[in-house]
C-alpha cells in the first residue's frame, strides 16, 4: 500500500512539473511587418494553406527544433507533431506543399529579423527587439 502511496505521489508531481514547465508560445514577425494576424491567418500560414500575409506580401514560415514546436502544433495548429509529419509527407508526396523550414531559436531570431517576409514562434520572453510579437499562445 505504501508503494502505491509514493508511485501516486511521485506521478502527480511529474504531471505538476510538466504542466509547469511548458512555456507560452509566441508568433514573431519581422518589426516592419504591418499586417494584421490572427490565430486562423497563423494555422493557415504554418499548415501551407495560406502564402502571403494579409494585404500581401509573401509569408515563409519557419518551425522552431524541439518541445516549443509540440505545444505551438498544439494550441496553435491543433495538431500533434506525429499528425503534422503525416500531414506534410502526404502533400510533399503528392506535390502540394513543402513543410515550414527549421531552425534553432538562435537561428529563428536572426533569420525573422533580417527577412520581413518570414513568420516563426519562439518560447514566450525569449524574443528581442530585433523582431516583433504578433500573437502568443
Amino acid at each position: 500500500m505504501r508503494k502505491q502511496i509514493v508511485k501516486f505521489a511521485c506521478y502527480t508531481a511529474l504531471l505538476t512539473l510538466t504542466s509547469i514547465t511548458q512555456a507560452d508560445v509566441s508568433v514573431i514577425v519581422h518589426p516592419s511587418n504591418t499586417a494584421s494576424i490572427d490565430e486562423n491567418t497563423i494555422k493557415r500560414i504554418f499548415l501551407g494553406k495560406a502564402s502571403s500575409f494579409p494585404g500581401g506580401g509573401t509569408s515563409v514560415p519557419v518551425t522552431l527544433k524541439g518541445s516549443v514546436a509540440d505545444e505551438f502544433n498544439q494550441k496553435v495548429l491543433g495538431k500533434t507533431s506525429n499528425q503534422l509529419q503525416s500531414y506534410w509527407s502526404k502533400l510533399v508526396f503528392t506535390g502540394k506543399g513543402t513543410p515550414p523550414k527549421e531552425a534553432d531559436e538562435s537561428e529563428m531570431l536572426n533569420l525573422i529579423a533580417n527577412n520581413p517576409q518570414y513568420i516563426g514562434f519562439i518560447p514566450k520572453g525569449t524574443e528581442d527587439s530585433t523582431v516583433k510579437v504578433i500573437s502568443s499562445f
